[in-house]
């Protein structure tokens, strides 16, 4: 859970003057109560009526709401913009968490707001490359590329080539209308580029450790080098 997600939980778990010790907390939220004492002063650091203490429980004082998102005319336009674009673009599951995000947001959006969201002209298209395979190849890259495990991938290149790849993920790019993969190639030993139209094949490797040198900073590093 992030850490943002945690310290809503918590503010939830206090409403209606309720006594909860920080052991309770920590075990509904899976954390330690030294991760609870710190979060509970946050958010009394942020201005959160919580009373109470360590080893007592904390309370929280009627009448307490998180405040209503804010944005500017032109977040919206850019948050509305950029959910359409990953609906068209992005992998299926990313596109149903994007529009799921639009839903919330507009859930707790002042009237005005709502309405400029609602407004917003800006639309995107998919195309014949935004195959259903390609859409869960990016779901699948992006979770291997967050937990760090390694993928086989069977590619065939411009020129028609086969070949069998491990390769460490680190990022998916977006250019337009493809998709690539950024890796750390163990065939080639080096980073390499992969066309998710051009994987014909894909499975879950072993898990890998960050070593410096194949880590997506280094390539980010080498190509600055390079310009």
């Amino acid at each position: 859970m992030r850490r943002a997600d945690r310290l809503f939980q918590i503010v939830q778990y206090l409403r209606g003057g309720r006594l909860v010790t920080a052991g309770q907390l920590a075990e509904r939220l899976e954390v330690t109560p030294r991760t609870i004492y710190r979060d509970v002063a946050d958010l009394i650091g942020s201005g959160v009526p919580i009373e109470g203490e360590a080893g007592v429980g904390y309370v929280m004082r009627d009448g307490y709401d998180l405040p209503p998102l804010m944005f500017t005319a032109s977040e919206i336009v850019a948050l509305v913009a950029g959910a359409r674009l990953i609906r068209a673009w992005g992998g299926a599951d990313m596109a149903a968490s994007a529009e799921e995000a639009l839903v919330k947001i507009a859930a707790v959006l002042p009237d005005e707001a709502r309405k400029r969201a609602d407004t917003v002209q800006i639309h995107a298209f998919g195309a014949p490359e935004m195959s259903d395979a390609v859409r869960a190849r990016i779901d699948d890259i992006e979770a291997a590329a967050n937990s760090r495990t390694r993928l086989v991938l069977h590619y065939g290149d411009e020129a028609g080539r086969k070949s069998d790849r491990v390769v460490r993920p680190l990022g998916l790019w977006f250019w337009g209308k493809v998709w690539t993969v950024v890796a750390w190639c163990e065939l080639r030993d080096d980073f390499r580029m992969f066309r998710l139209d051009r994987i014909e094949g894909m499975e879950l490797g072993t898990p890998f450790r960050e070593e410096k040198g194949k880590r997506l900073r280094d390539f980010f590093a080498e190509e600055a080098y390079r310009r």
